[in-house]
Formats: structure tokens, sequence, C-alpha cells
């Protein structure tokens, strides 16, 4: 998939391989957060993790409005022109490229997925202004290889690049492995560039988390953990944090300084 200026050309498209009698993770969080792009068996097992983790609500949204502020710093204060967000999830309002693009007209945004029904939403949504550009990429976060390769059509790995990883490690099940991921992705970035991650968590008041997961991975796809706050470190290491470093996602720098904490971390962190 290429694209110059701000349409993609789409070449042939294939029938989106959805299953709708099995949950999936795009999905749901589109319910959670009131959209209508989900399914019967997504609002089914969405509810039901609800009732067994009430914040999850809170949860989804604290981690959109943190986009919009890490967005805010990277395309304001810090400049950058160049984003690669990995896990992008279906379109809603205020996506990465509408963000960036408000700042900086003529920023390039690459969005990463694997699920079918986000292909199909992105390519008639995510479209850039025509200063800039927006591209969409179909692939798994368990490949950053074919990841690195694809972006490398639309950004130039020579000049800054925001990696946003936002509740897309916590689908990478063993740790070891989401290191190795976030560590390629990022030696493949320039000095100047940043990460920005979310991380569900057992802390923050999060214990009942455990049993919606369990819940969740007997239910739905694709099965999700949740990592502890010196795990989640673990992906920022030879960064630098940006200020207030690892935290709830809903303190980060939030425009509201009474939001309540949520148990999901967030951080931006800048490659020296």
């Amino acid at each position: 998939m290429t694209q110059t200026g701000h349409h993609a050309e789409p070449g042939p498209v294939a029938q989106p391989r959805v299953d709708s009698s099995v949950a999936h993770n795009a999905r749901v969080w589109n319910h959670w957060l009131g959209g209508k792009d989900n399914f019967d068996a997504d609002r089914r097992v969405g509810d039901h993790v609800r009732q067994m983790f009430p914040v999850i609500g809170e949860v989804a949204r604290a981690d959109r409005r943190f986009l919009a502020r890490a967005i805010g710093f990277l395309a304001g204060d810090a400049g950058v022109r160049q984003f690669l967000d990995v896990g992008t999830g279906l379109p809603t309002a205020d996506n990465t490229h509408d963000l960036a693009q408000a700042i900086a007209p003529e920023s390039r945004i690459v969005y990463v997925d694997n699920d079918p029904m986000v292909l199909v939403h992105a390519r008639a949504l995510l479209t850039s202004r025509p200063e800039g550009v927006t591209r969409y990429v179909e692939a798994d976060v368990h490949q950053p290889e074919t990841i690195l390769a694809a972006a490398a059509e639309t950004l130039d790995l020579d000049r800054p690049v925001a990696v946003m990883m936002l509740g897309i490690l916590n689908f990478v099940l063993d740790t070891d492995e989401a290191y190795a991921i976030v560590r390629r992705l990022m030696d493949a970035a320039p000095s100047g560039s940043y990460l920005a991650v979310t991380h569900p968590t057992l802390e923050l008041d999060g214990e009942a988390n455990m049993a919606a997961m369990e819940f969740w991975n007997a239910h739905a796809a694709p099965p999700i953990r949740a990592r502890t706050g010196a795990e989640i470190a673990g992906f920022l290491t030879g960064l630098e944090l940006v200020e207030p470093g690892l935290v709830s996602c809903s303190r980060w720098r939030p425009t509201n300084p009474d939001a309540p904490s949520v148990p999901q971390y967030g951080a931006v962190a800048r490659k020296p």
C-alpha cells in the first residue's frame, strides 16, 4: 500500500476477514468508548468485563486523553513531525493524525494494526491534510521488521519519529519478546525520537483487573496481560523520561490536576 499526497492508493481491496462471533479488542475498546463499530459478541464481553472491573470505561477514556496530551507535547514542544502509531484501533475522534496535523499540518503519520475491520475503517477515515501524509499498514506488533520496512516508505527514519504504543504491548505476552520489539523499533529511530507507552497494571488499585483479564482471555481475542510498573519501566531503558515520568496515564500532564488515577501506566521518553 502506497500513498502520495493525502490520497491513499487503495489497490486491490480484499473482503475483510472479520469474525463477528468472537469479541476482539479493537471493537470492545470502541464499545467502551461509546462507539458503534462493534458486534453483539463485543458488547457482551465488554459489558461483562465492565461489571467485573467497573473502571474499565474510565481507563479507556483516560488512555484516549493521554494520547491527545502526548501528541500535544510531541508535535508542539518537542517539534516532532513524524509518528508511527502501532496498534491504532478503530478510528474515532481525535486520532493521531488529527491531533498532530492540527498543530503541524505537514506531519506524516503511519498507522499499524492487524484487525481487518480497522483496515476497512482506516482506509475510509484516516485521511491526511493536504500538507501531510497519512498511511495505514496492516501488520502485527510481533513483526517489527515488517512494520519498519513499511514505515520507511512514508517516514524518513533518519529524522526523529514518535513511536506510539498505547495499549498494545499488553498483547505481547512474553515480556522478553515485548522488550525486544520496542528495542528494535527504537534502534531504527534516530536520536531525538520519542516513545509513548500506555499499559494496564494490577497496581494503582487495579487488582480487580486480574479476574477481568482471565475472563477476557477465555472469551475474547487477542489474549492480554498486565505488568508491574517496574516491568513497564523496562520498555523505557536507555531513554530519557519526559516529566512527570511513568505514572497513571490520567496523571500524565493532566488538564485537570484533580484527575483520578486509573490502573493504566503512561509515559513518554526521548531517545538521547
